[in-house]
């Protein structure tokens, strides 16, 4: 069997290290952090010159927290979360304030609501992210027990403050209203713009604008419920976009074969130059799409002429006809897509956008609530990481409630508060938070409380400093824990001041109750780990699976059966279904006890999903060109073992007995697709070269699967 590639790789110390202070500026955000900087100051003023501090604070809580799912995500996506994070507050700090007048119903009800919390995960972790939000604000009103009446009175100022914050977040929403799609979009048709005339690539590189395409499909993927003309150009943009993808894939594969096989042919000169013009063209675009610019090129006129030039020109060799007949196909598809992305790109200037009509309609609340239930009842067993983490989130937020409580430690809410925060479902997100969470409260407490008394004496002081502080962690916290942390810290301890509280006591409470959350956090995930390395034959499989629906998508096209499957979604779902795998190793790269040889060849497996996706690609690009007979049953018993393979490898990862000799013999079965020319004219030389890539890569993660799998058991 092939060895795996040698990949150098960082010690799990270093990369957790690394973990730990890595400062990512690409998420600071400074206009982020200005608006939700006004969003929390602006209740805390009317609070305190309305004499109401205590209503002021509760907003300003609500405000805070509502901050942390604010983004720059389109608007409508945007602001659905805000709302729903609004509600959610004003819940959490009803049932807290009510539950909190009974020690015991409150360590039930937080622990309830942590275990819920915890679950969230298995939806996504911005849903994660929510429940422990909530949980926190539900921790801290837990303290401060209330009557049914001013319970629910807290809780509307909390859903006051988040509302605030949201209005703020949209407030350009009417004036631009599809700016982050645009903007998505403006950032695909770069990339491909680059992509056109970037050098030639590895095999195993991953496909141009993948990152790029992931972004856009995410951000447009709010206007599916939207049928305005506006949201129809766009999807239209996006669906330009893709098949313009897979046609410069398909061209620059013949390209590399002109290199290779007809270096001094004018054919590869026209091709360059169509290339070149081509990627002028997206750029033109993506200017459209970014400030509205109306000076297009026409470059499509000079594409149709290189077109012609193609069909004048005199081939070198009469093996060349078929990749000939493969460019000028691909050269005439991308022409036109290029002058329909630019008529759409214009028509999407704010200038020359006409007047329409909007009318929404979205999914059924039913069939969207029975998907999120049908989700999460399917993590409901110990095999799930999701609700090891919840089980694990739960007892140790009742446990730590438990013990503030009985203990009646001041401030005794900070104590479960930190477990929430610093407990998370893997290694490197729980070790990294629990370091950053005690450094950071210590560097705050010793900042806010020198803070506290250098201020001047006026009750807006404060204020001031809450709201830069609020600043500050919204927009250089994004980039690193533990600056949110020290700010986070600051913060409350002058809210608490607004409040009454003493400075000085509330620092010795915040630091010792911090210290022991983060020692219970730690030792609990310490005592039951999840590690992700037990869960990526898991990601593995799934991603099989994705590439396996995204295969028969193809295949069904490629053979002209009606379309059982989106090849869209199928495309975006394998994507993100190995966006998911990647991610997963690296959480897996941090953890100890994960062998170098078991990290490299997650990382071949990776390679080799990146050739299998490259040509399904390439693949995908070809569907259209016809043959002059129809396609013999070779292509389709290749494309069934293909696809019986993929179901055999994801089931091996899950734990079935799958021994070698039960795969088919893909490259037997190739070879006897390749004997038909025949039968069927001239075969297409990409599909040749692309299947003869795809057995290749398929053949080489069957036996990377099987080494991960067989000496190992399921990992």
């Amino acid at each position: 069997m092939t060895p795996a590639p040698e990949v150098t790789r960082p010690s799990a110390w270093l990369a957790f290290r690394q973990s730990v202070v890595h400062f990512d500026t690409a998420k600071m955000n400074p206009w982020i952090g200005l608006r939700n900087a006004i969003g929390v100051a602006l209740p805390l003023f009317a609070g305190v010159t309305l004499h109401s501090p205590a209503a002021g604070v509760g907003a300003a809580l609500g405000a805070l927290n509502v901050a942390f799912r604010d983004s720059d995500a389109p608007y409508l996506q945007r602001s659905r979360h805000m709302l729903l994070a609004s509600v959610l507050m004003g819940i959490a700090v009803f049932a807290g304030s009510v539950s909190g007048r009974d020690p015991v119903v409150a360590v039930l009800v937080a622990g309830v609501w942590a275990l819920v919390a915890g679950m969230m995960i298995a939806l996504s972790v911005s849903a994660s992210e929510l429940g422990v939000l909530s949980l926190v604000l539900l921790l801290i009103y837990s303290a401060v027990p209330q009557d049914p009446s001013h319970a629910a009175l807290s809780g509307l100022y909390a859903f006051a403050g988040g509302l605030l914050q949201t209005s703020l977040s949209l407030a350009l929403w009417p004036l631009h209203r599809y700016r982050p799609e645009r903007r998505a979009l403006a950032a695909l048709y770069q990339e491909l713009a680059r992509a056109a005339v970037a050098p030639p690539r590895q095999a195993d590189d991953a496909p141009a604008a993948t990152d790029a395409s992931v972004q856009a499909h995410i951000a447009l993927g709010t206007l599916d419920g939207n049928r305005s003309i506006e949201s129809e150009r766009y999807r239209f943009l996006l669906s330009q976009a893709e098949r313009i993808r897979l046609a410069l894939l398909a061209l620059r594969r013949l390209r590399g074969r002109l290199l290779r096989e007809s270096p001094e042919g004018s054919e590869l000169e026209i091709l360059n130059d169509f290339l070149n013009a081509s990627s002028r063209a997206l750029a033109s675009v993506a200017a459209a799409l970014e400030d509205g610019s109306t000076a297009l090129p026409s470059p499509p006129r000079q594409l149709e002429g290189l077109v012609e030039c193609v069909d004048k020109a005199e081939l070198a060799s009469l093996p060349l006809v078929s990749l000939f007949r493969d460019m000028r196909f691909q050269m005439v598809a991308l022409a036109g897509q290029l002058r329909a992305a630019q008529d759409l790109a214009l028509s999407s200037t704010p200038a020359g956008a006409a007047a329409f009509e909007q009318g929404e309609s979205s999914k059924p609340w039913r069939l969207r609530l029975n998907g999120t239930l049908a989700t999460l009842r399917a993590n409901l067993n110990l095999q799930s990481a999701a609700c090891r983490h919840a089980i694990r989130l739960a007892v140790c937020i009742a446990v730590a409630d438990g013990v503030a409580r009985g203990f009646s430690l001041r401030r005794a809410y900070w104590l479960p508060m930190t477990v929430a925060m610093v407990l998370r479902s893997d290694f490197a997100a729980t070790f990294s938070r629990g370091v950053l969470r005690l450094l950071g409260t210590f560097a705050g407490i010793i900042f806010a409380t020198g803070l506290f008394h250098a201020l001047p004496q006026s009750p807006l002081a404060p204020v001031v400093a809450i709201a830069v502080l609020t600043f500050l962690i919204r927009w250089a916290g994004s980039a690193h824990y533990g600056v949110a942390v020290t700010g986070i810290t600051g913060v409350v301890v002058l809210l608490l001041s607004l409040s009454g509280a003493v400075p000085r006591e509330v620092a010795i409470a915040r630091l010792l109750n911090t210290t022991a959350g983060g020692v219970i956090a730690l030792l609990a995930y310490w005592l039951w780990p999840t590690w992700e390395r037990h869960q990526v034959a898991e990601g593995l499989a799934a991603m099989l699976d994705a590439f396996r629906v995204y295969f028969q998508a193809v295949r069904d096209g490629l053979l002209g059966i009606p379309p059982k499957i989106d090849r869209d979604r199928a495309r975006v779902a394998a994507r993100l279904a190995r966006s998911n795998l990647e991610a997963s190793i690296e959480r897996a790269s941090v953890e100890p006890g994960v062998s170098a040889e078991r990290l490299a060849l997650l990382s071949a497996m990776l390679a080799s999903t990146r050739r299998l996706a490259r040509a399904l690609l390439a693949i995908e690009a070809a569907i259209g060109p016809k043959v002059a007979a129809p396609i013999p049953p070779s292509y389709r018993i290749f494309a069934d073992d293909v696809d019986l393979t993929l179901y055999y490898l994801a089931a091996l990862l899950r734990g079935s007995a799958i021994t070698p000799e039960l795969l088919p013999d893909l490259r037997a079965a190739h070879g006897a697709l390749l004997g038909y020319p025949e039968q069927i004219g001239e075969p297409s030389a990409l599909i040749d070269t692309e299947t003869d890539r795809l057995t290749n890569a398929v053949n080489t993660l069957s036996e990377e699967v099987f080494r991960w799998s067989v000496p190992y058991g399921p990992a």
